[in-house]
């Protein structure tokens, strides 16, 4: 019997150096998305695939995060003594189930792999996704509950994939395509970063389903690019012994590290509300028709 993917692992120990000074005090992943921080939208999207336990991996300077995802007394006896029943409500929607957040400090800056194989402990021996919190992937089936449905069927390590421009490929970690399983499900025959020569025009995401097997790997991984432990290459490591499922995303993913996809998120978050969404919209065309 497969076992289930319960836990998941949000790597939030950058620096967020592209967007100072505005993140000298507040971590990149609070910046609001709207109202509501950018990493808020990527624990909804696991707790939407069923995931129960949430994993942060954190640095210095990020207390405030987990400060978000506690009770804030003080601020809801306020709320209470004023009837903001609505504003309550709305923390108490995103407040975790206790017990189900954990946190550990990943004390260096050594890379995305070296973040994963920081949380090993709470993970424990059994299958994991992880969520970069950069990445909102916007869709009505969200990208997490489409990869854990492939692992349910296929028990193999799942990474989502998204299409390119083909004369862009050589810029990304690219996959090899093989046997089709399912929809938009397939097996990986290859992951190669930065290709001369891509293989096909789908790249790695953002989002990643993977067997223990991997913090073994990890723990003895050389440093890669950059100097870092990378993840993609354990990855390969784990590939040769264990298969690889590439589940192909066809929504829209907002790159919320960079300037740009951080404004194109706030605007396709915003239209999407009822309650501003015309205001914005006729803003927006305000904005453009001047030109």
């Amino acid at each position: 019997m497969k076992s289930k993917v319960r836990k998941a692992v949000f790597p939030v120990a950058g620096l967020g150096t592209r967007f100072l000074p505005a993140t000298k005090a507040v971590p990149k992943e609070m910046m609001t998305i709207v109202d509501r921080p950018a990493l808020q939208y990527v624990v909804d999207e696991a707790k939407a695939a069923g995931i129960e336990h949430f994993i942060f991996v954190t640095g210095r300077g990020k207390a405030v995060i987990e400060d978000h995802f506690d009770v804030a007394y003080e601020l809801e006896q306020t709320l209470e003594a004023r009837s903001k029943t609505a504003a309550i409500d709305l923390l108490k929607r995103d407040l975790p189930i206790a017990g189900s957040v954990s946190f550990t400090r990943q004390q260096a800056p050594l890379g995305l792999g070296h973040a994963v194989w920081c949380a090993r402990d709470i993970v424990g021996d059994e299958p994991f996704a992880v969520l970069l919190p950069d990445m909102l992937m916007k869709h009505h089936t969200p990208c997490l509950k489409s990869m854990v449905e492939a692992f349910e069927r296929t028990g193999s390590n799942i990474i989502s994939v998204e299409e390119c421009d083909p004369a862009m490929a050589h810029q990304y970690g690219i996959v090899g395509v093989g046997k089709t399983l399912a929809e938009d499900t397939f097996e990986v025959t290859a992951m190669i970063e930065k290709p001369k020569d891509p293989p096909s025009n789908l790249f790695i995401s953002g989002r990643y389903i993977l067997q223990p097997k991997i913090f073994e790997l990890l723990s003895d991984q050389e440093k890669g690019a950059g100097g870092e432990i990378q993840l993609t290459d354990s990855m390969l490591r784990l590939m040769e012994t264990n298969p690889f499922v590439g589940v192909r995303f066809r929504g829209t993913t907002y790159d919320t590290g960079t300037k740009l996809g951080f404004l194109q998120a706030n605007i396709a978050y915003a239209l999407d509300r009822t309650d501003i969404h015309p205001n914005i919209a006729e803003e927006l065309s305000s904005i453009i028709a001047a030109g």
